[in-house]
Formats: structure tokens, sequence, C-alpha cells
């Protein structure tokens, strides 16, 4: 398998404080984590596809990407919201 780039699937942008007159910073909430093979000739560029066929259009790339070799491909902090379609695929 080619190298693969990790997908955040998020819920669109919310204010992190509703409540008038407080900071007006924005958070995403990362609904699940996808595994993309590369674009073809690209290192870290996704395909238009994840594993698991879904669009990578409108998803933002993850922080890393990660060489088929039997190591984790999803961060951490977001192993509960990977999914299932896209790790099944890379177990194989």
């Amino acid at each position: 398998m080619r190298a693969i780039v990790v997908m955040y699937e998020v819920d669109k942008l919310a204010p992190a404080h509703p409540s008038p007159g407080i900071g007006g910073r924005e958070e995403r909430h990362v609904r699940k984590v996808h595994a993309a093979p590369t674009a073809p000739g690209e290192s870290a560029a996704a395909g238009p596809r994840t594993l698991c066929g879904k669009d990578t259009f409108a998803m933002e790339t993850g922080p890393s990407s990660a060489e088929d070799g039997g190591t984790a491909w999803c961060p951490a902090p977001y192993a509960s919201v990977v999914c299932p379609d896209c790790d099944a695929v890379i177990e194989t």
C-alpha cells in the first residue's frame, strides 16, 4: 500500500463561547478520522477518496501521515472516532 494521509471529518465551525461579549475563537469537532491514499505523484497530499470511499474534498488533512508498516496511523487523541472501514482496509 502507498503512504496514507490522515483526514478529519469535522463538524461545521461553532463559537467556543456563544455568549455575547466573550471572545470569538471557533472550535471544530472531529466527527470521524479517515485514511486516504496519497494522490498520484504526491507524498503528502490526499487522493480524492478515503479508503472507505468518502470524498476528501470537505475534510481537513491531519497533522501526520504514515507508511504502511504496522504502526498506528491515527493520532491517539482521536482513536475513539476512527472510521472502522478505513481501519479495516489498513489492517488487511
